[in-house]
């Protein structure tokens, strides 16, 4: 079959963070969240997910701003799919 990449991106009006978050945003057990709230495990188990599945996550952020959230991820377009979904 063809591979064709999907792309979700994910985006909110938050609080956005800065280029030293950014680089830390995927680690295990970091959080912005006061303590107590929040494990500090979501991004990190994400990627760990979609890398599982030869994917990519990227994060891009504003302080202010809010935040997008890039996933990527192939799929394998068997021949003929098109045809038997009524596409």
């Amino acid at each position: 079959g063809n591979n064709c990449p999907v792309t979700v991106e994910i985006a909110d009006t938050g609080t956005g963070f800065d280029e030293e978050v950014a680089r830390r945003l995927f680690a295990p057990f970091f959080s912005t969240k006061k303590a107590g709230h929040g494990t500090g495990l979501g991004l990190s188990i994400s990627m760990s997910i979609i890398k599982d599945h030869q994917g990519a996550i990227e994060a891009r952020g504003m302080p202010g701003e809010g935040a997008v959230f890039i996933v990527r991820l192939p799929v394998e377009r068997k021949e003929g799919a098109a045809e038997e979904n009524g596409g």
